[in-house]
């Protein structure tokens, strides 16, 4: 029998040959792609059918593409975008899906082969040979468009995640973890425990270009703690499990500690909360916490470590009214007496009331600590051996800072 040579007509006469045969080869390709797959079976989806009706979809549009039997309004790509597409929501990996479509193609040439051997004893077999190129181009242009698609598919399904998580974080932020469907929702969407301890986290943020938390779910993960980090316009708010296994106290001791490499910038932790239904007072705290810091200094603040402080920080009013009745005569002095007082009366309380440690700190003699000593006291009408005293002027060194 003599060989047929024109590509096209041997393209025509073996597709739509095997098209009398697509079911037959959509039950073929679905065993060779679940047999090499484990991926489809980790689904929980009925995968066979979902597999097979793919499977028998894109043979068929490839079988018309190749066979000129396409109707002219119909994109040939469709198929493989909503494949692509498909599959992306399904959370099938990419190399999984292109691994299929290559198995389409080569299953798809050997029985063109076959077909032209065995139906046709061998008459388009020449012909195959000229098309060949043809037909790996198709196959390759399809796996090109086909991982557009997923892409773009990947990328919108992350935006409208990140979008959904960020709505949910801000919705705990605000206070709507006390309803209970919401707190159940928000849990499913952030991955963190309903009712379980957390830890807030806040890092103030200064200029929108700074990063005052550099990869803080990193730190925590390496520590065995979740976590979810949202950036807002003037701060950054993590949101941390503390588990069961740790108290929940010595747990935010452990957090901080991991996230204090971390810090360019002051960051403050609240203190344990109970779920999602505090995270807006969690959040409350950490932001305080922060506020006892300098702006200017990296470094982590646990609202536990600085109540005093976060005192005062939440009233500034209060604070500037302390200092100014606290101290009184002190503050009136000239700049370089005024901080010289201001210092002894620091590292002396700093050291326990002792004059003897002070001057050892302040690299000077221990009479000349007690003489400042007197002058202070004199200053502000309070006497360091008085427990009320001491803790108003402890406090007013606390407010300066």
């Amino acid at each position: 029998m003599a060989q047929v040579t024109d590509s096209a007509e041997a393209l025509g006469v073996l597709c739509r040959a095997l098209r009398d045969d697509v079911d037959g080869l959509a039950d073929q390709l679905t065993l060779m792609i679940l047999e090499r797959e484990d991926s489809y079976r980790e689904l929980g989806i009925p995968i066979r059918e979902d597999v097979r009706e793919t499977c028998r979809s894109n043979l068929e549009r490839a079988l018309s593409v190749l066979g000129g039997d396409l109707p002219a309004d119909t994109d040939p790509a469709s198929l493989t975008v909503a494949t692509a597409h498909r599959r992306a929501r399904q959370g099938v990996p990419l190399e999984v899906v292109l691994r299929a479509y290559r198995l389409c193609g080569r299953l798809l040439w050997d029985r063109m082969r076959v077909a032209s051997r065995d139906r046709f004893g061998g008459l388009y077999d020449r012909a195959l040979l000229d098309v060949a190129e043809q037909v790996w181009r198709m196959i390759d242009g399809s796996s090109a468009r086909l991982v557009d698609a997923y892409r773009d598919e990947e990328a919108r399904l992350r935006s409208r995640d990140l979008g959904r998580r960020y709505s949910v974080v801000e919705g705990l932020l605000d206070g709507r973890g006390s309803d209970p469907a919401y707190a159940r929702e928000a849990a499913l969407t952030l991955g963190l425990p309903e009712h379980g301890d957390l830890a807030c986290v806040v890092a103030p943020v200064v200029d929108i270009s700074d990063d005052p938390l550099r990869t803080p779910r990193e730190a925590l993960r390496a520590g065995g703690y979740t976590s979810v980090w949202h950036p807002r316009r003037s701060e950054v708010v993590g949101l941390v499990a503390l588990g069961a296994t740790t108290a929940p106290a010595a747990a935010t001791r452990e957090v901080a500690e991991l996230l204090g490499p971390c810090a360019s910038g002051p960051v403050g932790v609240s203190p344990p909360v109970a779920g999602l239904a505090e995270v807006d007072a969690g959040r409350r705290l950490a932001r305080l916490a922060a506020r006892t810091l300098d702006d200017a200094t990296p470094a982590i603040a646990t609202l536990d470590d600085r109540l005093p402080e976060a005192l005062l920080a939440d009233s500034p009013e209060v604070a500037g009214r302390l200092r100014r009745v606290v101290l009184g005569g002190l503050l009136d002095l000239p700049e370089p007496d005024r901080r010289t007082l201001l210092r002894t009366l620091e590292v002396v309380l700093a050291e326990g009331g002792s004059p003897t440690h002070a001057a050892a700190a302040l690299y000077c003699h221990r009479n000349t600590v007690m003489y400042r000593l007197s002058r202070i006291e004199a200053l502000t009408a309070r006497r360091l051996a008085e427990p009320r005293d001491r803790l108003l002027l402890t406090l007013s060194v606390l407010a300066r800072d």
